[in-house]
């Protein structure tokens, strides 16, 4: 078992929502990773053969990579939740590519067996399950977002998006990576940045952007990420603190778990 499991387990708001005794059977499967950013957790088509837990601060997106070598976000996944086949039968084939980026720290179980954990408690499936609906719902609003909004209102959804996730004005992310994920050219995203930063919303910095104003950004965002916050909150229960970060997770009464604070 690794050394101060359950100071760990705290680290991601799924595994510390889950009761004592569903932790217990996680936790001697349960293997800490560091990653780098840019480091790919798999690839599109591949078996999905472990489920990452990210700790922290780290962050991965979900990228769909196009013919003309484009990659665009349709996912990005944090302390709040699961990196892989959380509701599947074990190991499937991927349908887009995770990478890595803010680095940091995982707890990642293989897949199998959690498939078989799940299967022994009932608490533990029906939290990974409404999870999944969560997530489906966040990339469901990306489509829309993608297809109906400008570059500047999905640029600040994302920065939203990654602020909540890290819990810090300072926002480790490159024009490159930024460009990447919008799919857009960087020449675009870099005027694009430029425009929020003369509306006094962000201020750019070499290889990180920080957030000036949250209540400012939140006012310049498209109504995307809003939606999809208010469907955390009505699923699983994310509690969002004045910021806006994600502070905490609670279970369903039926469950039985109380209310976890991340760290």
């Amino acid at each position: 078992m690794l050394p101060d499991i359950d100071a760990l387990l705290r680290g991601n708001l799924l595994l510390s929502a889950l009761r004592l005794s569903d932790q217990a059977l996680l936790k001697p499967h349960l293997e800490l990773r560091e990653l780098q950013r840019g480091e790919l957790l798999f690839e599109a088509g591949e078996d999905v053969c472990f489920i990452s837990f990210p700790l922290g601060q780290c962050v991965a997106a979900l990228v769909i990579g196009l013919q003309d070598g484009r990659a665009v976000e349709t996912a990005t996944v944090g302390h709040e939740g699961a990196i892989g086949g959380v509701v599947s039968q074990g190991s499937l084939p991927a349908f887009s590519r995770a990478v890595v980026q803010v680095p940091g720290s995982v707890l990642r179980i293989e897949a199998a067996v959690l498939q078989q954990i799940k299967q022994t408690s009932p608490g533990l499936r029906n939290l990974m399950t409404r999870y999944s609906d969560c997530l489906l719902a966040q990339v469901l609003q990306s489509v829309a977002c993608n297809a109906s909004h400008t570059i500047e209102a999905r640029c600040v959804r994302w920065l939203l998006s990654l602020q909540d996730r890290i819990g810090s004005d300072v926002l480790p992310v490159t024009h490159e990576v930024l460009a990447e994920l919008l799919g857009v050219q960087r020449s675009y995203l870099t005027r694009t940045l430029r425009t929020l930063q003369e509306q006094g919303l962000i201020q750019i910095r070499r290889g990180r952007i920080i957030i000036k104003s949250r209540p400012a950004m939140e006012e310049a965002s498209c109504e995307c990420h809003g939606a999809v916050k208010r469907h955390f909150e009505a699923v699983l229960g994310a509690v969002y603190n004045a910021s806006g970060t994600l502070v905490s997770l609670r279970s369903t009464p039926a469950e039985g778990t109380q209310l976890c604070q991340a760290v």
